[in-house]
């Protein structure tokens, strides 16, 4: 069974950057299109970044586009997201997640990201 574990997370100033990681178990994950998302507080989860198993394709939501970076390492079983020019609305729970164009993603238990103004 694959399992996510999120790390990175913290408090930062406006302005500054953050860089998540996200540790997957499983022998297939070189196979895994992998996220992230996040959900602020009072708010729905939503959709932040994917990439392809491939690591060729890359997609993000529009609020982190030009900001945020998607990466992973397959031989280390790793998913990062490069968070840069952080915002107070940045603030949230940021979610690993495996198969994240789907309708139910695997998700992590979370990492906490605060920016303060």
């Amino acid at each position: 069974q694959v399992q996510l574990v999120e790390s990175g997370g913290g408090l930062v100033q406006a302005g500054g950057s953050l860089r998540l990681s996200c540790a997957a178990s499983g022998r297939a994950f070189s196979t895994y299109d992998m996220g992230w998302f996040r959900q602020a507080p009072g708010k729905e989860r939503e959709f932040v970044a994917a990439m392809r198993w491939s690591g060729g394709s890359t997609s993000y939501a529009d609020s982190v586009k030009g900001r945020f970076i998607i990466s992973r390492d397959n031989a280390k079983k790793m998913v990062y997201l490069q968070m840069n020019t952080l915002k107070p609305e940045d603030t949230a729970v940021y979610y690993c997640a495996k198969d994240p164009r789907t309708t139910y993603p695997l998700w992590g238990q979370g990492t906490q990201v605060t920016v303060s103004s």
